[in-house]
């Protein structure tokens, strides 16, 4: 701490704080830029509390709340008292400022990838986006490609939502569920499943001791309170749902439930997304007896798979089948993920050389596809292990 109170950062500390929040500005000039900037904003939220400028006080307390808690780092723990002033300032907020210098702060605040003219940047929701990657990046999965997408739509076109979104992806490991997850969180958000507004929470590693369930609940309902009340809409996943201990999901469930607010706090524009290998030999069952019945597994309508889903969900073990997240019927829909067949993997690699930016043919195709173990072992149908290791694996077969 230095004398007047303010967290003291030596100069390596300093010069590596400032460019992640300034970003074009070099080591030697950011510093003495905020320096400059700091008076500045002092300055106008003194003027403008004496003048009774109440927008132009609201801005200069952001952006000074900014730059303290994101490059001094000082304790910035938000609560319900403060939660309104989290808000991003909007253009209406700019009337006690000239013309030329609103919009100098403005486009130099925006700059920093916190706001736009039409809201939070921080937020896309280019449905036209995911609509396009769920059609040409996942293969095998008609009825993921329909459930995500209509499900997603729905709720980002419905502000007054009476809960928060919630889907359940089931499947053998390989099918997409990660991958589709990880396309949500791209056409969402502008950072991705980088984003301030995405949290990913695997259970095994940030949850791996049940005697400590009860620190890991307090942890966990902070983290998720905390994230709603710093963006308008949130995405949390949590993989290996199944490895959940049941308190854990039953300490969030008020925030996935039908509620105003739980103290004080409004969770109707989150959305959850559980990720889990339950059903996934039940998905299996069903393509296989399509494809002995000689349908196409096109035809597996949801109405084959959802009621079975939730069925074994609530009979497995594990603390996401016990958890009051499925007795209060919570979540809004099991999306099933379908065994990928040979033709599908040949797909998964010919994406992966497209990613490399590399050529390929049929014939390396077929081989990289032949490679792949199959199942059940009479009709070698399904692979084991999806297209989770294809990446990988086109490493062998390039020259």
């Amino acid at each position: 701490m230095s004398a007047n109170g303010w967290p003291r950062l030596n100069r390596p500390e300093r010069d590596r704080a400032v460019p992640s929040v300034l970003g074009r500005r070099g080591p030697s000039s950011s510093p003495m830029f905020v320096r400059w900037l700091l008076p500045v904003l002092l300055a106008l939220s003194a003027e403008a509390d004496f003048f009774h400028f109440g927008g132009i006080s609201n801005v200069s307390t952001y952006y000074f709340n900014y730059l303290y808690c994101n490059i001094w780092e000082g304790e910035c723990q938000p609560n319900q008292d403060d939660a309104t002033q989290q808000a991003v300032p909007t253009r209406d907020l700019w009337a006690g400022f000239s013309h030329d210098y609103s919009s100098l702060l403005h486009q130099w605040y925006c700059s920093l990838g916190q706001c736009c003219d039409s809201g939070d940047c921080r937020i896309t929701n280019n449905i036209t986006g995911l609509a396009r990657d769920l059609n040409t990046k996942v293969h095998g999965q008609h009825l993921v490609q329909a459930v995500v997408l209509k499900a997603i739509q729905g709720f980002i076109n419905s502000p007054e939502s009476n809960k928060p979104l919630t889907l359940s992806f089931h499947g053998w490991s390989g099918t997409g569920k990660n991958f589709v997850a990880r396309l949500v969180a791209d056409n969402l958000y502008r950072d991705g499943v980088k984003s301030e507004c995405v949290r990913l929470f695997i259970a095994p590693f940030h949850f791996p001791h049940a005697r400590l369930v009860d620190t890991y609940k307090g942890q966990l309902r902070e983290a998720i309170r905390d994230m709603v009340l710093r963006c308008p809409q949130t995405l949390f996943i949590f993989d290996e749902a199944e490895k959940l201990h049941p308190g854990l999901i039953d300490a969030i469930k008020p925030y996935m439930d039908h509620y105003d607010n739980v103290d004080g706090v409004s969770y109707r524009r989150a959305i959850f997304l559980f990720l889990s290998n339950i059903g996934g030999a039940t998905i299996n069952d069903v393509a296989l007896d399509f494809w002995h019945s000689g349908q196409n597994r096109e035809d597996i309508g949801m109405e084959d798979l959802e009621h079975r889903l939730r069925a074994e969900t609530m009979e497995s073990h594990g603390g996401f089948a016990q958890s009051e997240l499925m007795s209060g019927h919570l979540i809004d829909f099991f999306v099933p993920f379908l065994p990928l067949e040979y033709r599908h993997v040949k797909l998964c690699a010919l994406d992966a050389y497209t990613a490399r930016g590399l050529e390929t043919d049929e014939a390396t195709l077929d081989e990289v596809a032949k490679a792949m173990l199959y199942v059940p072992k009479e009709e070698r149908l399904f692979s084991a292990q999806g297209c989770k290791s294809i990446p990988q694996r086109i490493n062998f077969f390039l020259p």
